[in-house]
């Protein structure tokens, strides 16, 4: 178990600035995820708690502790990376004992940390095979056990899922959020996929540029987000930005509404009007494209529409699920 805290952590590599005067607090047992677009600092911040790397500024703590500058090997971490790291030529039972029999634990014990591992990860029929004969879920798993057996303060996950399928990906995400539950560890999550981030977190720290946007449980960023920037990239198809114009009564810059918070109009109730440029049936829903005077608009509605392209749909929203944005793209209410 661990808390973790940074304090106006930064990192350049020569001129460029990476990190900007990170602070950030991670709870005892809390599952955070860091989530934002390529190149935007979240592995790097990863790294440097992992100490991996060391900041050019400012100072991180483990239980109080300074570790700035103590070696990654003795911070109390366990990290799984997206590539596995597996030794290819042990068996998945060597690769989970090697960390602990380098650290001289007694063989007992790491067979019963081994045993405890392979249960609740379900890896029991495979402790005898090597990583290549196993699949990307059950090499992924292992890669879980070997950080689960080491017992660690906390575990740091960098992009886990990213190398499996679709459908892999949801059922282990699944697992992992399980895990964290029986195992109630400080879990530091890496990815760009929001949508395991909104599954996963318990917070989510939203960066871009070095600099964290926005911090928050999944469903305060996706009702509430703090800026442009925030509203666009949490939540799935991404928010409608439209001017004020657009709308009647609207006020503000800018306004955002979901596509899931659109639907047909009837008579009487506050539209938007827009030509319709593409259909998409999926069955349960259809996914409607748009043109509102010129601008984009993406619609989620229920069931099978009966929609044809080029014809204008009138679609109509809630006021309470306006987003309204000022000129600088920060959030007025």
């Amino acid at each position: 178990m661990s808390r973790i805290t940074l304090t106006d952590v930064s990192r350049a590599y020569g001129q460029v600035k990476v990190l900007h005067d990170i602070n950030l607090d991670i709870q005892d047992g809390e599952l955070i995820v860091f989530v934002g677009p390529s190149g935007c600092g979240k592995s790097t911040l990863l790294r440097l708690i992992a100490g991996l790397d060391r900041p050019t500024g400012g100072t991180i703590t483990i239980n109080g502790q300074d570790v700035t500058r103590v070696a990654a090997a003795d911070r109390g971490l366990a990290m799984v990376f997206q590539s596995y790291a597996l030794y290819p030529h042990m068996s998945v039972r060597q690769n989970l004992a090697f960390g602990l029999e380098n650290a001289r634990m007694p063989k007992p014990e790491i067979e019963q940390r081994i045993a405890e591992a392979a249960r609740m990860l379900e890896i029991e029929p495979y402790l005898d095979r090597r990583p290549g004969q196993l699949s990307g879920g059950q090499r992924q798993r292992v890669a879980i056990g070997r950080a689960i057996v080491r017992n660690p303060t906390a575990f740091l996950l960098d992009e886990p899922l990213s190398n499996l399928d679709a459908e892999l990906r949801i059922s282990t995400r699944a697992e992992l959020a399980a895990l964290h539950e029986r195992l109630s560890a400080t879990m530091i999550y890496v990815t760009h996929d929001q949508i395991e981030a909104m599954t996963l977190a318990d917070r989510i720290v939203v960066l871009r540029a070095g600099r964290i946007e926005q911090v928050g449980t999944p469903l305060d960023l996706y009702n509430k987000p703090a800026n442009l920037f925030v509203a666009g990239f949490i939540g799935a198809p991404r928010m409608n930005f439209l001017p004020v114009a657009v709308f009647p009564g609207g006020r503000g810059a800018t306004i955002g509404i979901r596509p899931q918070h659109l639907r047909r109009a009837t008579d009487g109730e506050p539209t938007l009007k827009a030509k319709v440029t593409l259909i998409e049936q999926l069955g349960s829903e259809t996914v409607v494209h748009g043109d509102a005077d010129g601008h984009r608009l993406l619609a989620v509605l229920p069931g099978q529409q009966g929609l044809k392209t080029g014809e204008e749909v009138a679609l109509a929203y809630g006021q309470e699920n306006l987003h309204v944005f000022d000129e600088n793209g920060l959030r007025t209410d």
